[in-house]
């Protein structure tokens, strides 16, 4: 797997599986009929956030990853992130892998920490791998997602020094 900044024509690869993740409204708190041009709107950042992709050997995109500063002015020395791996390829590697780049990327481009802002509480497979990869859950806003089959659960606010 390769991991890569994005560019226009991935895209195309990216949206069938951010919008099945997003109409599931399981993980994510946009609107889970966004269209695609406000999704893309969203999703490929523009400077200073980029946009990367998790590519597998035979040119698939499988996951993809977007980072860019957490707040404006005062704000900007802390990141931010969001995470998408194709379902189909969930629990084989391609989340922490993407994980992993983001905090590098962010460290090299002089960020100082990074701040999830909407964790849903539910999700317990991204919260163990933010953990594992040195995220502390730093507040939760209880009942601020509502999940389809849960209810409403927590959102965390996780965060890292970097």
């Amino acid at each position: 797997m390769v991991i890569r900044d994005a560019t226009p024509d991935d895209w195309a690869q990216i949206w069938p599986f951010l919008r099945e993740i997003v109409a599931a409204g399981e993980t994510y708190t946009w609107p889970r009929d966004i269209d695609e041009e406000r999704a893309r709107a969203l999703w490929m950042k523009e400077p200073p956030g980029r946009t990367v992709v998790a590519v597998d050997a035979q040119g698939e995109v499988v996951g993809s990853a977007a980072m860019y500063p957490n707040q404006p002015g005062p704000g900007a020395h802390v990141a931010s992130a969001s995470f998408m791996v194709a379902p189909g390829r969930a629990g084989r590697g391609v989340g922490r892998a993407l994980g992993t780049h983001v905090l590098d990327r962010a460290r090299a481009d002089g960020y100082r920490a990074m701040q999830f802002n909407a964790v849903v509480e539910a999700n317990t497979r991204a919260v163990g791998l933010w953990r594992s990869l040195g995220f502390e859950i730093v507040g939760t806003v209880p009942e601020a997602f509502h999940h389809p089959r849960e209810g409403y659960v927590g959102l965390h606010i996780m965060y890292r020094r970097l």
